[in-house]
């Protein structure tokens, strides 16, 4: 079968030999799935059973694929209450408190969306209590942490369980819970104790939910950083049901333990499922690690306190264990992608994948929101790929870092051009559900450094540290592709590779 796409504007910048001085081609050709030709058709010949398309000048994109993201709970958060456009306690009361009257059957309020700046970082459960007596559950924007009511935190049993390590029970003079928990608090707690009030049927729904929000932004293909046992299975359960219409690869998370031997079987675990799920396009790529949190929450590894404190914040893995980790995962052919965060957790993790880290393997750190010009540099030296998100950049979320850190810190947030020029390669993706998963927006902060969320702020965010659009909508595609080891096959509108691509219509 074949199909033929004329008058059109191509995005093929590594073929544009083929049409000089320009990124774009005006004709392609499918054929079985795969695209045979780009160029100009005109000197083309066509097969007589083709079938053809006119573009009508609308531009053909490679399909996106989102670099980081995390699937399942995408799906859950669209049932979710958002709370992203409260700016103040009171209106994130009345969003509740609206909810909480037009569903008076489900047996929990979840919502999303809490910027921790809207209530000065204090999260209370006093400050919920009151609204409803059912349980209230509240999920940062980042995802690190979770606001709760009172009969939340009783029904979690939260007063009474230890602090993990790397992770936090927040508590009041008395020491009882007192409505936040944050870091492994929430991966060892909260996420487990709501994944068991879930039926099978809420998981798939919210799955068929998540692919179908994805599939009609323009993404075919996604690379989930943060894979378990369920929701592995669930994912497996479903391609089977019906076709899938992305391409997945998973990082198998690694949760950080103090008992070393834990880490190392779920190393083990992510080694032994790589064997058997080898399908390029349904497969797990490597390990997650999770070395910091996030600037909002006061939790990312810093080298310098943080304004106000009195001692700098140190990554969640000390570092043998962690070498010890990524040297078990490397040795076994898998891909280790590390959360970093703040500076002296990224030195940290440059500094493990440099003594460890075997070449060509495509190792990763993740989010890189304030890494030095040193390690910058360093990323390209070593071959590491950045990892960015460039909607955690928006103005609109940026609000609280002077106050958090200074504005003379600030000046090395996001430092996307730098990672470029240091020749490291760049791999665009949006963390969803933390930060909306649309795509275009997403390219709109990396290229603009202005606000997607509040279109009428004129802020930027350090706009020397923009990268062009053509860089953007690379690494959006090729360069998520490469990170995943799937350049030979897709991320690209060339011959050979499978036919994955979007029409955007710019009328």
């Amino acid at each position: 079968m074949t199909s033929v796409f004329r008058n059109g504007r191509i995005f093929a910048p590594s073929l544009s030999s083929a049409e000089p001085f320009s990124e774009f081609a005006s004709g392609m050709i499918i054929e079985n799935g795969l695209i045979s030709f780009v160029g100009s058709i005109d000197d083309t010949e066509i097969p007589q059973d083709a079938t053809v398309i006119n573009l009508a000048n609308r531009i053909v994109l490679p399909g996106f694929i989102d670099a980081h993201v995390h699937i399942l709970k995408y799906g859950q958060s669209l049932q979710k209450v958002n709370l992203i456009n409260c700016t103040s306690l009171e209106k994130i009361r009345e969003t509740i408190s609206s909810y909480a009257k037009a569903n008076p059957s489900v047996p929990r309020i979840l919502c999303q969306g809490w910027i921790q700046s809207s209530t000065k970082g204090i999260a209370l459960a006093s400050m919920l209590d009151g609204l409803d007596p059912r349980p209230i559950f509240i999920d940062s924007f980042d995802l690190h942490s979770v606001w709760c009511n009172s009969p939340a935190l009783d029904e979690m049993q939260a007063h009474s369980a230890p602090d993990p390590p790397g992770g936090t029970i927040h508590r009041d003079e008395n020491g009882r819970a007192s409505g936040l928990l944050d870091e492994s608090a929430l991966v060892d707690l909260v996420w487990p104790y709501l994944d068991s009030t879930y039926t099978a049927q809420d998981r798939t729904e919210a799955l068929e939910a998540a692919v179908a929000s994805y599939t009609t932004s323009g993404y075919t293909g996604v690379v989930d950083m943060a894979m378990d046992e369920d929701t592995w299975e669930l994912l497996d359960d479903y391609r089977h049901k019906k076709p899938f219409p992305l391409h997945i690869a998973a990082h198998w998370l690694v949760p950080f333990s103090n008992n070393q031997q834990a880490n190392l079987e779920h190393v083990n675990r992510a080694i032994q499922l790589q064997k058997i799920y080898n399908d390029p396009t349904f497969c797990i790529a490597g390990i997650k690690l999770i070395c910091d949190g996030v600037v909002d929450g006061c939790t990312a590894a810093l080298s310098q306190p943080y304004t106000g404190k009195s001692h700098a914040t140190d990554p969640i893995w000390p570092t043998d264990l962690l070498r010890e980790v990524v040297q078990r995962a490397d040795s076994a052919g898998l891909q280790c992608a590390i959360h970093a965060i703040g500076d002296k957790a990224i030195t940290q993790s440059i500094n493990v994948l440099s003594d460890v880290g075997t070449p060509g393997r495509r190792h990763r750190i993740e989010h890189l929101e304030l890494a030095s010009s040193e390690d910058a540099k360093r990323l390209g030296e070593l071959g590491i790929t950045a990892s960015v998100q460039p909607v955690h950049s928006d103005p609109a979320l940026f609000k609280a870092w002077p106050g958090l850190i200074g504005h003379e810190r600030c000046k090395r947030a996001f430092a996307y051009k730098e990672f470029l020029d240091g020749g490291a390669p760049l791999a665009i993706g949006t963390d969803a559900p933390t930060a909306r998963h649309l795509p275009f927006p997403n390219l709109y902060n990396a290229t603009t450094r202005r606000s997607a969320l509040e279109p009428e702020m004129v802020d930027t965010v350090n706009s020397e540290f923009a990268i062009s659009l053509v860089e953007a909508m690379t690494a959006a595609t090729k360069g998520a592709a490469y990170a995943r080891f799937a350049d030979l096959w897709t991320g690209a509108l060339r011959p050979g590779l499978s036919a994955d691509f979007v029409v955007v219509d710019m009328h």
